[in-house]
């Protein structure tokens, strides 16, 4: 994989980070995108050789666009980036809040993706991960024996732009076949990350959902798209 190169969005921190970390482990070179530069800095000072800074704001068209422009062949991208903005049920959630979510998870990967589209048809094997949620799965959220049934609907916002980051991960890995791509999305399980209160004092691993979101970034040729995985290799229902 040494002439190989990849771009991680909301690669400065958290599972971003540790995805870079391992494909840089990987001998990739690889783009840590982050929005703040100096943030982005530190992390590819931290990360080491073979790790280079692109400032990327997924939801700001320029930024998109000028990063784009610095990238001429890619062969992995890792849509990453996502926040959570409130914790609210439907009937209570704030539009605000909606809409700043899905203009990180949902509009800013297709955002991204269709800007890096260029590059990634220039590599043989070209991938697409994106990292979504188990709370993104309806069946998972309509079962009663779950947990994610079982408060009520919260933090709907959130989980239902991973449900449209999901349906986007299908249409993109069935337009995309026949070119050679491999588009499939990761649920990567609750980690020690500031996406929220509960995950800040989680101990979950990062690295540890990092390594299968890197095992999707480098599958075979005869490996599976259109697929939503959980951070074990199982398959999680839509």
């Amino acid at each position: 994989m040494n002439d190989s190169t990849a771009l991680v969005t909301g690669a400065n921190k958290g599972i971003g980070k540790e995805i870079a970390r391992l494909l840089l482990a990987e001998g990739l070179t690889v783009y840590v995108g982050s929005r703040d530069a100096g943030r982005g800095r530190r992390a590819v000072d931290e990360l080491g050789t073979g790790a280079r800074l692109l400032v990327l704001d997924v939801t700001d068209a320029d930024s998109i666009a000028a990063a784009a422009r610095q990238v001429d062949a890619l062969d992995v991208l890792v849509n990453n980036a996502g926040i959570m903005a409130g914790a609210d049920p439907a009937p209570e959630a704030a539009l605000d809040d909606v809409r700043r979510t899905y203009e990180t998870n949902v509009f800013g990967v297709l955002a991204v993706t269709n800007a890096f589209l260029p590059a990634l048809r220039r590599s043989p094997h070209p991938r697409v991960v994106n990292i979504s949620s188990g709370t993104g799965s309806l069946a998972w959220s309509a079962d009663p024996d779950r947990e994610f049934a079982l408060n009520a609907g919260s933090g709907a916002a959130y989980r239902s732009s991973k449900t449209a980051l999901n349906a986007l991960t299908l249409f993109y890995a069935q337009s995309l076949a026949p070119a050679g791509f491999k588009v499939n999305c990761l649920a990567p399980g609750l980690r020690a990350t500031d996406l929220n209160e509960r995950a800040a004092a989680s101990d979950g691993d990062p690295a540890e959902a990092a390594r299968a979101a890197v095992d999707l970034a480098l599958l075979p040729d005869d490996g599976p798209t259109g697929r939503f995985l959980s951070w074990d290799g199982t398959a999680v229902p839509w």
